[in-house]
């Protein structure tokens, strides 16, 4: 049998026992999962010393072993994370409806594990932290497949997480680590129709078109983030530039950075240069649209196919518009439905752009950076979903539960 298979069937019996495990039970186990990883701190360092090593002997960019490396602090800061899930709702058992019939039927509508869950993913380790946490959390055993980039960080972080659960009411078998790092393992987890439940890749856009368009299992769609801010004819200078900042050079590598900026006509002429020498202090390369280069004479022609790509990188599209319209249509050739930003103080304008725009998050005036689980009070997430049917945006607790109906009577026949 193989490591695929056999490591998702001990999910799939772990997720029984699992699966009415009692919040009080679930919270104590995160809990020292969470001490467990900051005692360890120095194993799992020096196994993410390996991928890091490994990544720049591949020519891996900076930019990408940012998002790989852990440090104390980091390590720290996922622990945290942990403590933070514990100390949130439990929305397993939550009622969401109640029906009472005329025939007599009392009908009760509440949260459920969704079972076994399946997350394929890149370079990031913490996410094997947070997957297993939500998870944990939600009842539900979760199988891991982490990309070969991070597999001695993500091998010894699933290590110390079983020995924590040993200690606990929760089976050890509920997480899971594919460490096979072939194809062919991806391709495996996306046939286990009868044994995975559902399956979440998180990644770069092949990765998930992959998955979505190859999968015979459920499939969340957590989608790639090309994500735009666009400063209006009435936007403030100093938050215009503050907020572009921070959307593209705070982590250029995550999914919820920015990636192209659109900049009315009228604000361009009168600003885009102090903000585009702001952008180049920090290292940012830029390539625009014709009007951008007259502004902006160190800025590279931005071509379509730039437009099109989600760079993770210290590289910047900017695009001069006319109107609101232009950048709403941009916005709908390009974006990926991740996050698109408005600065204005035109409150008309900022309605449009909230109402019209087709994204999981939509903000006026801030940073798309807080497009994350953390940021929006779930204490984690198991990814964004760009998707519309089952969860969308952040995922956290609540998106990682089913509904079920038990219905109670008393000796009602169907007539």
């Amino acid at each position: 049998m193989s490591e695929v298979r056999s490591k998702a069937l001990k999910a799939s019996a772990a997720a029984e026992i699992l699966g009415q495990c009692t919040t009080e039970q679930k919270n104590q186990a995160l809990c020292i999962v969470a001490d467990a990883l900051v005692t360890h701190a120095d194993q799992i360092i020096q196994a993410n010393l390996e991928d890091l090593e490994q990544g720049r002997t591949l020519g891996t960019p900076e930019s990408l072993l940012d998002r790989l490396a852990l440090n104390h602090e980091r390590i720290q800061g996922i622990a945290e994370g942990l403590r933070q899930i514990a100390e949130l709702p439990d929305p397993v058992g939550e009622t969401l409806e109640t029906i009472d019939r005329p025939n007599g039927l009392h009908i009760v509508k509440k949260r459920v594990p969704i079972g076994v869950i399946g997350i394929i993913y890149e370079a990031r380790p913490n996410v094997t932290v947070d997957a297993a946490g939500l998870c944990l959390k939600t009842g539900n055993a979760v199988v891991l497949r982490g990309g070969s980039a991070a597999l001695s960080s993500n091998r010894k972080i699933t290590q110390i997480i079983h020995l924590a659960l040993s200690g606990t009411s929760i089976p050890q078998d509920s997480v899971q680590l594919i460490e096979d790092s072939n194809r062919s393992s991806v391709d495996e987890m996306m046939k286990l129709n009868g044994i995975l439940d559902v399956l979440i890749p998180r990644g770069g856009s092949s990765l998930i078109q992959n998955v979505v368009q190859n999968a015979t299992v459920p499939v969340i769609e957590t989608g790639a983030g090309i994500c735009h801010t666009y400063l209006d004819a009435s936007a403030n200078p100093h938050m215009a530039q503050d907020i572009a900042l921070n959307a593209k050079v705070q982590r250029p590598s995550v999914c919820n950075s920015m990636e192209t900026l659109l900049v009315h006509e009228s604000f361009a002429a009168a600003h885009l240069p102090i903000i585009a020498k702001a952008l180049q202090a920090e290292k940012v390369e830029l390539r625009g649209c014709d009007i951008t280069r007259t502004l902006v004479k160190e800025a590279h022609l931005a071509t379509s196919e730039d437009y099109a790509t989600e760079y993770n990188d210290y590289i910047l599209n900017i695009k001069v518009v006319t109107h609101l319209d232009e950048a709403l249509q941009h916005i709908s050739q390009f974006g990926t439905k991740h996050s698109e930003c408005i600065v204005t103080e035109n409150e008309e304008n900022a309605l449009r752009f909230l109402n019209e725009v087709d994204a999981a998050a939509v903000y006026h005036n801030a940073s798309t950076r807080f497009t994350d689980g953390f940021e929006f009070g779930y204490g984690a997430e198991i990814g964004i979903s760009t998707q519309k049917l089952h969860a969308r945006g952040p995922m956290g607790l609540p998106a990682l539960t089913s509904t079920k109906y038990t219905i109670q009577g008393t000796g009602q026949i169907r007539p």
